[in-house]
């Protein structure tokens, strides 16, 4: 491995939590969004899933359809699909109907 490599796939950053975090939920850190790979106390640290598909929670009005953008409302601790004061999370893997209240998405792991 070369001198320089940090993290060889970069899946999981070793960072602190920006506020308290459940395992498996969603959390952004600056403008890296992630799943969190354990609980953490607000400021502990914290391991942060960026690639891969994972299930997060989404309001239960408004259906999403395969392969549509998704954001973070950090507000709301939700999956969205208005880019208005969101970030980008992935893209939707499996659509969901109306009243569905989680999706299935694939991490967008670029920031």
């Amino acid at each position: 491995m070369a001198k320089n490599i940090v993290q060889e796939d970069g899946d999981i950053i070793d960072t602190v939590a920006p506020y308290a975090v459940a395992s498996g939920a969603g959390a952004l850190v600056g403008a890296m969004f992630g799943v969190a790979m354990h609980a953490a106390e607000s400021g502990a640290p914290l391991a942060l899933k960026t690639r891969g598909v994972v299930t997060l929670p989404k309001p239960g009005s408004g259906a999403m359809t395969r392969g549509a953008k998704v954001y973070w409302d950090d507000t709301g601790k939700q999956i969205t699909t208005s880019a208005t004061s969101n970030t980008l999370a992935g893209v939707v893997t499996t659509p969901v109907a109306d009243g569905v209240t989680s999706v299935d998405i694939r991490l967008n792991g670029s920031f």
